[in-house]
């Protein structure tokens, strides 16, 4: 491990490139099938798209933390718990349509499942990396 990586700490170091990948695909794959045509749009089959729009726009935010993250920014922290927020709120959305019979796709339940559950993972870790350092300076610990 570099000296790099060790003032940085390998876990905020690895959520951040977490956070910045997951984005940089998100963003990839929603807008391919946003703004790929009928065919894009087609392979999705019984895509939500309010789910979809969401995803999309989410990750630039999941870049913005992941960047925020590397450098150690303590909004970045409060943007992963939003982030975090948000996606569950979003996936309790969805489940209220899929309840009320709306087609959706297997897929996208795995998939809001692994965006919770990673934001979730991410939020933490960077709250007990980031945000309880950030409470001891103010409180002058």
């Amino acid at each position: 491990m570099t000296k790099f990586t060790q003032q940085r700490g390998f876990r905020i170091w690895a959520i951040s490139l977490i956070a910045v990948g997951f984005g940089l695909l998100t963003i990839k794959e929603g807008g391919t099938i946003l703004f790929g045509g009928e065919a894009a749009r087609a392979t999705a089959d019984n895509y939500v798209p309010f789910v979809l729009w969401f995803n999309f726009a989410a990750g630039f935010a999941y870049v913005v933390a992941g960047a925020g993250l590397w450098m150690q920014q303590r909004w970045a922290v409060w943007l992963a718990v939003a982030i975090t927020a948000a996606t569950a709120l979003t996936f309790a959305a969805f489940g209220m349509h899929v309840y009320s019979g709306g087609a959706y796709e297997q897929r996208t339940v795995v998939a809001m499942c692994l965006r919770t559950l990673v934001w979730l993972v991410i939020a933490a870790i960077a709250w007990r990396r980031l945000g309880r350092r950030a409470g001891m300076a103010q409180n002058g610990s």
